[in-house]
């Protein structure tokens, strides 16, 4: 659900001018959302100010509504700035204040994005815009051609300011808020804080206030979160099991790159589904009548990349299916939160390989939320389904009054070829199966493989302990609980065992070595500790007199490598950081090592 239409408005307590109140009226809004609620009378009496929200919260509202009460509609000229990561989110930014100036005569919008060619976008700020909507580069772009001036400007706000830092906008944006007039309002809105975005605070906002708003309960209870540990099938043998299976209104798939969107939109097709791809390749009108087709239910599954997909706000998606996982958790609240919006309920579903269980801590950390496990339809379970579907729809078909013609007809064949109606019958469902068979053949069988010490389970609690039940929740299903780590013993090193080839490993130096007395037990046990990293997931560990090193996944998020900064081995400081010199390399069978630990 959009951010205009979470709103409920009877928004009389804030104080807004009456051409605003009336369209909230029409819009049908009637209670606003806590950042509402809290930033607006700030803003209205005309303080910067810092928000900490989550997406899917109103804070288009929040700035907008205020913003908008300060413009004069009179004066053609740039009176609200508002910055966006990307270019989905500006359009949609510059949809909602539409609406909510729709009372405001006179008053116009412009969007200036990258990838659309800049004919419509100079006709647009010839026109005097009092509202323009940007992303950072384009922006900077019209500023230095003096296309844009900032002479008039009351109010800059920065919208999903963490997003832009990690795409990185920072100096863009630090730039742009050099060129805005000392008397200009700031508001500067993000889902996180990091460092970053308190400076840029520190430095342009003035005594700014602060609104935060904790993610509420039942924002969490509306998407529920389901794994599937890869395993016995590839990913798109799975993917395509779900689709059929689930019941969705639309979907959107995530992949990591954007060859992988339109090699995987196509297969789907080609298998008969309505999908489509979205990224970056695509021009910004393919894209938008992409996302268009999507609301309209032309097509019903979406593959894309995380930064299209930033802001796309579509009522319909009812699942998302992490087909890749993101690095970092914040990635990953963005993108389950396409879904089950401002109280309507959703799915997020994610395809988990053994190597990267590690990261569904910190998923569970970032939404509040607990991570069910989950199985895929069997053969026998999807070929049930099929054989559902095509009873369903044959037997539709039999009231249809011309069917009368394809009896005699094939009662006629039945004769000719002295066959019976029952034969030519299945001889028919036979062709209308080949495609997708109703009896499909059963999964390869899975080799078997030593599991001792490691955890069959998503759940973190019983790492290679007996079942003991720990785990259920009250949907039946196993959950990855994140409160008890389980065990008072870290894993162990596994006997006689090389470096697993399966893992994009990196190096990372620890400031600890023979001189302080560490063992590789030692260095294994903190890891796993501290940051709850599966011993398979630890990989080569060197040690030499005065520092080791580690291998470890790459892409380690930043929460996992904060934890392992205040780790302590042997009671020294861990002291991990990235490791200059290279991978190490093979050592002789004397010489201490994680292989041979």
């Amino acid at each position: 659900m959009s951010e205009v239409e979470t709103l409920d408005s009877g928004f009389a307590v804030l104080n807004l001018p009456e051409n605003l109140s009336s369209a909230l009226d029409s819009l049908g809004f009637k209670t606003p959302t806590p950042i509402q609620l809290e930033a607006i009378p700030h803003l209205l009496e005309g303080r910067d100010l810092l928000g900490e929200a989550q997406t899917g919260t109103g804070k288009t509202a929040a700035f907008g509504l205020p913003a908008l009460a300060l413009i004069d509609p009179s004066v053609r000229k740039t009176q609200l700035m508002v910055l966006a990561p990307t270019r989905e989110l500006a359009i949609q930014v510059a949809e909602a204040i539409e609406s909510f100036a729709k009372h405001m005569r006179g008053l116009r919008v412009a969007t200036v994005y990258g990838g659309q060619s800049y004919g419509p976008q100079l006709a647009e700020l010839e026109r005097g815009p009092q509202v323009i909507v940007a992303t950072p580069g384009r922006l900077m772009d019209h500023i230095r051609r003096g296309r844009i001036k900032f002479d008039d400007l009351k109010t800059l706000v920065l919208d999903e300011a963490d997003e832009m830092l990690n795409m990185g906008f920072l100096e863009d944006v630090e730039w742009i808020m050099s060129h805005v007039p000392e008397t200009t309002q700031m508001a500067l809105f993000s889902a996180t804080m990091p460092p970053a975005i308190r400076k840029i605070t520190e430095r342009f906002l003035k005594n700014p206030a602060h609104v935060k708003i904790a993610v509420s309960e039942t924002k969490k209870a509306n998407i529920r979160q389901r794994a599937w540990e890869v395993r016995g099938i590839n990913k798109l043998t799975a993917l395509e099991r779900l689709v059929e299976t689930v019941e969705y209104d639309a979907m959107l798939v995530f992949v990591r790159t954007r060859n992988d969107t339109v090699e995987l939109a196509e297969r789907l097709e080609s298998q008969g589904f309505k999908a489509s791809a979205l990224n970056g390749d695509m021009n910004q009108q393919m894209r938008e009548r992409t996302v268009n087709q999507l609301k309209e239910g032309k097509i019903n599954i979406l593959v894309a990349t995380d930064v299209v997909a930033r802001g796309l706000d579509v009522p319909r998606i009812s699942h998302v299916l992490n087909f890749d996982l993101p690095d970092d958790h914040e990635s990953y609240v963005h993108r389950i939160g396409r879904t089950g919006r401002a109280g309507r309920s959703g799915e997020a579903l994610l395809f988990v390989r053994p190597r990267e269980r590690y990261l569904l801590r910190h998923y569970m950390r970032a939404t509040g939320g607990d991570i069910e496990s989950m199985e895929l339809p069997s053969p026998v379970e999807l070929g049930a389904h099929r054989q559902e579907k095509c009873r369903e729809e044959l037997t539709k078909l039999v009231d249809n009054p011309n069917l009368e013609a394809m009896r005699e007809m094939i009662n006629a064949m039945a004769e000719q070829s002295e066959t019976s109606v029952l034969d030519l019958a299945a001889a028919l469902l036979y062709k209308y199966q080949q495609k997708r068979p109703l009896q499909p053949k059963p999964d390869p069988e899975r080799p078997q493989r030593d599991t001792r010490g490691r955890n069959d389970r998503f759940d973190r609690n019983d790492r290679g302990g007996q079942r003991n039940g720990r785990g259920r929740n009250e949907r039946g299903g196993q959950r990855f609980d994140r409160n008890d780590r389980g065990g008072d013993r870290p894993p162990r090193a596994r006997q006689g065992q090389g470096r697993r080839n399966d893992i994009d490993w990196k190096t990372y130096r620890l400031a600890v070595g023979r001189d302080h007395g560490v063992q590789v037990k030692d260095i294994v046990g903190a890891i796993a500790n501290e940051a709850s990293i599966d011993s398979g997931n630890i990989g080569a560990i060197r040690l030499f007199d005065g520092h080791s090193t580690v291998q470890l996944p790459s892409g380690m998020p930043a929460e996992v490598f904060s934890q392992l900064s205040n780790a302590r081995v042997r009671n020294k400081p861990m002291g991990i950081s990235a490791d200059t010199g290279g991978a190490p390399r093979p050592r002789p069978r004397n010489q201490e090592s994680r292989a041979d630990a």
